[in-house]
């Protein structure tokens, strides 16, 4: 009997939803209804081809025009699609159906960027529909994004996208560019055939003597496999590499980050991100800083603020991640943020969103790190933001240039990889250099993988460090505006050598080539202690010296039974006699410093050589702020 009443109420239920079509043809009816069985497993040839029966038994079938507009839709065929609604839509007279094309139009006129058509169909959806909240929400999203789109469509902006060579997009998909800070190396994923079970690859282009890229290649046989190797991001000196792995690694979840360090020439076995950082969720497309210990990253877990919201991890002295941090409802919204990109003068963040206003889709925006939080995100304008879909932003330490993916709304998994101008006024307020070189042991020139940090003194703050290659000895520090820098080079059983680069006002971004030598702790073994200051014929230490002298003493501590010569120099003007008193007063003032905090006082000593040893002739300004010093040697 139970058997009977559902078979009942089963046939019931079908006939009521039959008699609710604006149909009564039998055969348009079962013909409909096998296509939505091919519609519903992405069988789009076969559904489309019942569906065109269906409406040839019944030319006012308008569920099943809606049904191909649906089906153009998913296969990105808009304009198609746009023509099928309106056909659809002029063959009903019921309200109920009617707000469904109005519905679809409305965001279909969007992909397709005609905003006027897509403002009135929206209209038409939000006068006739008071039930459905969640479609009300999104027609709103779309209505804004169309009107935001009206006001600025006509902005002119001077980025001129260029497609970058067929060198480079070799394949039927490249995406998510990432590069090197000194342009010498472009990373992205690539799929050959494009379909959806394509295997996903990282490659890299490298450019030739010429500054012409090269064919990609893959970046290694220890990151790619026969699985998917996914979108992906890179330190500054090109050393530190973290991506995405969804299948054929041990993870946590569908999709996790995995991280790979260059050594030499050779990337490291890929590690796993591990539980702070990864989650039983969904991870994707990271981003990390200049100097690899900050990392933003996607991930749709639960307690976002939306679908998919951006998160932040820090790389601790250990190796090992915090536990990541949702960045807050300055980035994120209950819609969803995706393919973070910080450049690398750590300040500046851009993200795609399709929750902010825009001009439909996925469109860019900028967000700024001041005073300790993120300002309001800004979209980053036309023509490089349009009605399509925008995302995979990346901008060159000079702020000059950028390099995007954009994905062709008109093909199915197509995209292609393009560079820009950037406008003066949408360059960034904070711009980068970078310094590299090769750090080596002063004898026997072997290289050292010594640790690279770099201060701002103005704040005795530690900026960034990096850990040049244990291999090469090669090193890169991005230098950003808005600070005096002291940079330090340092390594085990060797003197710190000591720099200084002062990008307060600097705004030459001409990159610097600098190798180091570092000498070995043995009697005689001296260094100028840049980063040491005093006002004109003063001896009285400046503030931002502090974290020169800091440095001092923990070479000290860690060096316990070493002693020091503490050495004032200056340049020939002035009397020999003025500038001897001048030179071992300013000595005393340091030693004083060291030996109030805790070296004993039998480990240093004060000498004052006026104008006696000069490093470089005394006949220009640069010369003889050379020879205006403090040195640091090693004695018995």
């Amino acid at each position: 009997m139970r058997y009977w009443f559902f078979v009942f109420v089963l046939l019931a239920i079908d006939a009521k939803a039959q008699s609710s079509l604006c149909t009564t043809n039998k055969k348009s009816i079962e013909l409909y209804t096998e296509a939505d069985n091919y519609r519903v497993r992405g069988q789009y040839r076969e559904a489309m081809d019942l569906l065109n029966q269906a409406v040839a038994k019944d030319r006012n079938f308008c569920e099943a025009y809606f049904r191909q507009g649906i089906i153009l839709k998913a296969v990105r065929d808009y304009p198609q699609a746009t023509k099928v609604f309106m056909i659809g839509l002029n063959t009903t007279n019921d309200p109920k159906k009617q707000k469904a094309f109005f519905y679809e139009l409305g965001d279909n006129y969007l992909l397709e960027g005609n905003y006027t058509r897509a403002l009135e169909f929206l209209d038409r959806y939000l006068e006739s529909e008071i039930l459905n909240k969640p479609k009300m929400e999104q027609a709103m999203i779309w209505k804004r994004n169309a009107q935001f789109a009206l006001r600025n469509k006509k902005v002119t902006s001077e980025f001129l996208p260029r497609k970058l060579p067929d060198t480079v997009n070799a394949f039927a998909m490249q995406y998510f560019p990432v590069m090197t800070a000194d342009e010498q190396e472009l990373i992205f994923t690539r799929r050959v055939g494009g379909g959806d079970n394509d295997d996903e690859d990282l490659v890299v282009c490298r450019k030739d003597s010429l500054g012409r890229w090269q064919p990609p290649v893959s970046l290694s046989p220890n990151i790619n496999s026969p699985m998917n190797e996914g979108t992906c991001t890179i330190s500054a000196d090109g050393r530190q590499l973290i991506f995405t792995s969804c299948i054929g690694r041990r993870g946590f979840g569908s999709c996790d980050l995995f991280e790979s360090r260059k050594v030499g020439d050779e990337w490291t076995r890929p590690v796993n991100l591990g539980p702070e950082v990864n989650s039983p969720a969904w991870e994707s497309q990271p981003s990390l800083s200049s100097d690899g210990r900050t990392l933003f990253f996607v991930s749709d877990r639960r307690g976002g603020l939306g679908k998919k919201d951006i998160y932040v991890s820090y790389k601790l002295e250990n190796g090992r991640w915090t536990k990541a941090e949702n960045l807050g409802d300055k980035i994120n919204t209950p819609y969803d943020e995706i393919s973070p990109f910080i450049h690398v003068n750590g300040r500046t963040l851009f993200v795609a969103s399709n929750g902010l206003p825009g001009f439909g889709g996925y469109d860019l925006y900028r967000s700024d790190y001041e005073n300790g939080a993120w300002t309001a995100m800004e979209n980053f304008g036309s023509p490089v933001n349009n009605h399509e879909d925008q995302f995979s932003l990346f901008i060159t330490r000079d702020g000059q240039r950028g390099f995007y993916s954009h994905e062709d709304n008109n093909k199915v998994n197509s995209s292609i990889l393009f560079e820009i101008s950037v406008p003066a006024e949408l360059q960034l307020k904070y711009k980068s250099n970078y310094v590299k070189g090769i750090v080596r042991d002063a004898q026997t020139k072997k290289p050292l993988g010594a640790r690279v940090e770099l201060f701002n003194i103005n704040k005795n703050v530690l900026t960034s460090y990096v850990q040049a290659d244990s291999v090469t000895g090669e090193y890169l520090m991005v230098l950003t505006q808005g600070a005096d820098y002291a940079l330090y080079v340092s390594h085990p059983g060797y003197l710190f050598k000591s720099l200084n680069f002062n990008y307060e006002v600097q705004e030459n971004l001409v990159p610097i080539l600098l190798d180091v030598n570092l000498d070995g702790v043995k009697t005689g073994a001296s260094a100028v202690l840049n980063n040491i200051f005093f006002d004109l014929n003063k001896y009285d230490l400046k503030e931002k010296s502090v974290t020169e002298l800091d440095k001092v003493i923990r070479f000290l501590t860690d060096n316990p039974s070493i002693r020091v010569e503490i050495s004032g120099h200056t340049d020939n003007l002035g009397t020999a006699a003025y500038n001897l008193q001048l030179s071992l007063k300013r000595a005393q003032a340091v030693s004083s410093y060291l030996v109030t905090h805790g070296i004993d006082q039998g480990r240093v000593t004060q000498k004052g050589y006026g104008a006696q040893k000069p490093l470089a002739p005394n006949d220009t300004e640069e010369n003889r702020q050379i020879n205006r010093r403090i040195e640091f040697r090693l004695i018995r």
